[in-house]
């Protein structure tokens, strides 16, 4: 079974992006050269984005091995396969790392669990309900990462095929 995906690179210092590279192919298993082109956004910062196609969880790997890097703002996605639900991992410097399922068409989905988990924290902790599903369906890290994806628009896409 064959997952599939889009690594965004939204902004990473000349110096990071050959490291960002080695990393992404240390997860895929073949070599990758990614078109970095200038993120208007950051100015001195680097942009790319990758399609992959790969083994179910590739996305979740790739985001662990470029996870906490300093300077980087990416974005990885990976489409629903049968029996794996779509996932997006975003990540900033300020923020750190956020993982939701996603659906079909691309919005953000919070297991019951979670929104009753929220419910019984506004009702008995006095937390404010919007603010909890806010952090739920990562409203802080679109709220950072929105500039960086609006300069993106039209940038070239490659695709790359892992090995295995």
């Amino acid at each position: 079974m064959s997952a599939r995906g889009v690594l965004y690179v939204h902004s990473a210092p000349a110096a990071l992006c050959p490291h960002v590279e080695w990393a992404v192919a240390g997860v895929v298993g073949v070599p990758v050269k990614l078109d970095w082109e200038a993120q208007p956004a950051a100015p001195g910062s680097y942009r790319a984005e990758l399609n992959w196609q790969g083994a179910p969880g590739t996305s979740g790997a790739i985001a662990s091995a470029l996870n906490g890097w300093q300077r980087l703002r990416f974005e990885i996605t990976e489409e629903a396969t049968p029996g794996c639900d779509g996932v997006r991992y975003s990540y900033t410097p300020t923020l750190g790392v956020f993982t939701a399922v996603i659906s079909a068409s691309g919005e953000v989905l919070v297991p019951e669990a979670r929104l009753r988990n929220a419910m019984e924290r506004a009702a008995v902790q006095q937390v404010d309900l919007a603010e909890e599903l806010d952090r739920l369906t990562g409203r802080a890290w679109d709220d950072e990462l929105e500039p960086f994806r609006y300069a993106g628009d039209g940038a070239p896409v490659r695709w790359l095929h892992a090995a295995g």
